[in-house]
Parts: C-alpha cells; structure tokens; sequence
C-alpha cells in the first residue's frame, strides 16, 4: 500500500487529528510518516513615514521554533505507536508547494492532511491550503476533516489498510 506518508501540520486541532489518522494508517500497513511543518514569514510593510528597525532573521528562528515544536509532538506519538518518524521543518512563502516539495524529495507516495473546510468569504481571503496541495502535488492526497468528538478516524485507517494490503515490493 503506501510506504512513506507525507504528514503536513500548522499545529491546529485539525492537522493534529489529521496527524493521528495518518499515525494509525501507517501503523496498520507497517508505513513511515514523515512530519512536516512550513513556517510561513509573515510579509513586511514599510510605512512611508519614518523608519523602524526589523530584524526578520529574529522572526523566522521563531517561527522555525514553532514549526519544530508541532513536527515533535507528531514524532513523539509516531514513536508511541511504533511507527518511524522523519520530522522536517522548514520555511516558505508558498506552503502548498512546500508540501509537494517536501512529497518529492521524501519519496513519500501518499500526503495526508486536515482541511479547515473554509468556504464562501472565509475561503476568499484566507485561502485553502489544501486546495492548493491538491493541484500541486505529484501524490495522492487523503484530506480528512474530523467531526468533534468523532471516534471513527483509527476505524477508518484500519478500514482503509485492510482493504488496500501492504503489497510486497517484488
């Protein structure tokens, strides 16, 4: 089945039951998850009146601290259910072709993630994510959107390896 699942967080409730789904699947078809997290700059505006000093070297380590922080908590309930983990952090100003990036170069063949499930004016002006994953990347992608208190995600992955069995590599 898959080998190497590509597991993107922000750190939200969302990407973390995400995370747990993807745990749980890759666990059932003998898997590894690779954890990733982008920290995403946040752009500078310069006023035209007056000047003030900004270090954004100061901002992105931060930002790359966070990013470290959420990729271990998924490395650590990896490890907890037995499952190998490769955690990777890193910066972007376009997130969604991070993920793809990040697929490509790990060799993974499935991405799985949350989806905030914005829609209307929301969706406008904060923009999807996800969406953009799914135009850009060069893999499947199992976009979950869990229901508060919905127990049925670890059902779900075991549902899904057992009707996709590991295949042998031969």
């Amino acid at each position: 089945m898959y080998k190497r699942i590509l597991v993107p967080t922000d750190g939200s409730a969302v990407a973390e039951a995400a995370a747990d789904t993807a745990i749980d699947l890759a666990r059932a078809c003998g898997s590894e998850i690779v954890a990733l997290c982008v920290a995403l700059p946040e752009p500078v505006l310069q006023a035209l009146e007056g000047s003030m000093t900004y270090d954004p070297g100061a901002r992105a380590d931060v930002l790359l601290e966070h990013a470290t922080h959420y990729v271990d908590a998924i490395a650590a309930r990896a490890q907890a259910a037995g499952v190998p983990c490769t955690k990777v952090t890193t910066n972007a100003l376009d997130v969604a072709e991070a993920i793809a990036d990040a697929a490509r170069q790990h060799g993974c063949d499935l991405i799985a993630m949350g989806s905030h499930g914005r829609r209307g004016i929301s969706r406008l002006l904060a923009g999807s994510v996800t969406q953009a994953v799914l135009a850009y990347a060069p893999v499947p992608v199992m976009v979950l959107r869990p229901v508060a208190g919905d127990v049925r995600a670890p059902a779900y992955a075991q549902a899904l390896a057992r009707a996709w069995p590991a295949r042998d590599p031969d």
